[in-house]
């Protein structure tokens, strides 16, 4: 049985693109792989605690030396490790805030990254260690894909590619703001969707 895990990063709920993208991509994965499982992690409705010098001290120190709080702020991203190496395909849905992705999918992206376990330093640079293949749901404002100010879509594809996953599509609908050519290019995305799945 294939799973599909979703990553939600958007603060509007239901109204928002790039949730809605995915959604679209889901009923059609299903549609597709009846007997395909879904999980979802909302990190927007279930936010993660921000790293900090506590996190990076807990995941520093040797498992046999870890205190209580130490031990449970590891196992916020062993969950999450774990959660992602059961998956067989991810979906990343992500608004652009202030030219970038959310604080929340940034916070997830930093308890996942884990040396050994989803990377590792090889003598030719990192080398992810997830392999398996990833699409990625985009929406903005504006029409900024693939302009000097987009540190959107480029940073998740930068990182899913540094844990090893494949980013087999990216589906943008810019103009989101900006009334009828959001409308169009939301279409637009909807049908590269269904011909890709």
């Amino acid at each position: 049985m294939a799973t599909l895990l979703r990553i939600d990063s958007s603060a509007s709920g239901d109204a928002s693109k790039s949730r809605q993208l995915t959604d679209n991509f889901v009923e059609q994965w299903l549609a597709k792989n009846p007997e395909g499982q879904v999980v979802t992690r909302d990190v927007n409705a279930n936010p993660l605690p921000h790293f900090t010098s506590e996190t990076l001290g807990a995941l520093f120190t040797a498992e046999e030396d870890r205190t209580d709080e130490q031990k449970a702020i590891v196992s916020i991203g062993d969950e999450l490790i774990e959660e992602i190496e059961n998956a067989d395909v991810v979906a990343v849905s992500a608004p652009m805030y202030n030219f970038g992705i959310p604080s929340t999918l940034k916070s997830y992206f930093d308890y996942i990254a884990r040396a050994g376990r989803t990377f590792q330093y090889t003598e030719n640079g990192p080398k992810g260690l997830l392999d398996k293949d990833a699409y990625i749901f985009a929406a903005s404002g504006s029409f900024l894909a693939d302009s000097p100010v987009d540190h959107q879509v480029p940073h998740i594809q930068t990182f899913l590619g540094f844990v090893g996953l494949n980013v087999k599509e990216t589906f943008i609908a810019g103009g989101q703001a900006m009334g009828e050519a959001g409308e169009e290019a939301f279409a637009k995305a909807k049908e590269q969707i269904a011909a890709a799945v």
